[in-house]
């Protein structure tokens, strides 16, 4: 028995130590991928309205020139699991040309144009008149694989970026600007699952009627924002799968270790001869 018991002990203690590590695995990829183009790049161009949003994927870097006042928009897909953050910078016209303080602000809707707060981050952010670049950071909330009607919880689908000045002097509207936009996310596993999922994400489109002839008007509307370069739901598989099965793993062997307790006390004890 005790040869027994010191080996369930052993296979215990391995299979603990086998969950600690994967566990730890888990949490290093949940950091945001590489970019997967290599040098970031990715559009040039912003869109000025929701339906004009310019697609772009998670870990590329958008660039666009725009005019003091103009609203620049850009749409990204996010999947369930995912925390996306969105990083903006405005390179400002010359401080020769200003003249005082702006005020600039990034905010982000989901894909049925409901504004997503932000958990932390420098939302907005003001510029001195000498300032040659501001920067903007919006952390938003784990997304949602399913929620309540009532709620405005992130969901599955596109994501609307939109960055503009909201405070500056009338004198320096129509001033050139440049602006970078990039969008990464870390996946949160286990941590971020419900029960239950979205029949399909929230993907808006652009009727073929707005993008082409007549002739073409009964083709399928065109989504604003492509799905995720592996595909949506790629998260099905989190650390609660790992923690479920180690869990039932580690219950049976101390199921076996308890049942070889009992049997060993229930063993009749031998009488010593002579006796």
């Amino acid at each position: 028995m005790i040869r027994t018991t010191r080996v369930l002990a052993g296979a215990l203690l391995t299979g603990l130590a086998l969950l600690t590590e994967a566990g730890a695995a888990v949490a290093d990829d949940q950091s945001p991928s590489p970019s997967a183009s290599g040098d970031g790049s990715g559009p040039t161009e912003a869109g000025t309205t929701f339906r004009t949003a310019t697609a772009i994927q998670q870990n590329q870097t958008a660039t666009a020139g725009g005019s003091t006042g103009d609203y620049l928009y850009w749409v990204f897909p996010a999947d369930a699991g995912q925390r996306a953050t969105v990083r903006a910078k405005v390179t400002l016209p010359e401080a020769a040309t200003r003249h005082g303080v702006s005020t600039w602000q990034v905010d982000v809707y989901d894909g049925l144009r409901r504004r997503q707060a932000c958990m932390y981050g420098k939302q907005t952010g003001k510029a001195a008149a000498d300032a040659a670049t501001v920067e903007l950071t919006c952390v938003l909330r784990t997304v949602r694989a399913w929620s309540e009607p009532w709620a405005n919880d992130p969901l599955p689908g596109s994501y609307y970026v939109r960055l503009t000045v909201v405070d500056l002097p009338a004198a320096d509207l129509g001033l050139p600007v440049r602006t970078e936009v990039e969008v990464a996310s870390a996946g949160k596993g286990g941590a971020g699952d419900v029960d239950g999922t979205l029949s399909k994400p929230l993907v808006p489109g652009v009727s073929s009627a707005e993008q082409a002839s007549d002739d073409d008007a009964s083709a399928a509307p065109v989504p604003l924002a492509g799905e995720p370069e592996d595909g949506w739901a790629s998260g099905w598989w989190t650390d609660r799968w790992l923690w479920t099965v180690g869990g039932g793993v580690l219950g049976a062997l101390a199921a076996v270790f308890g049942y070889s307790l009992t049997r060993g006390n229930g063993r009749p004890s031998r009488v010593p001869p002579g006796m």
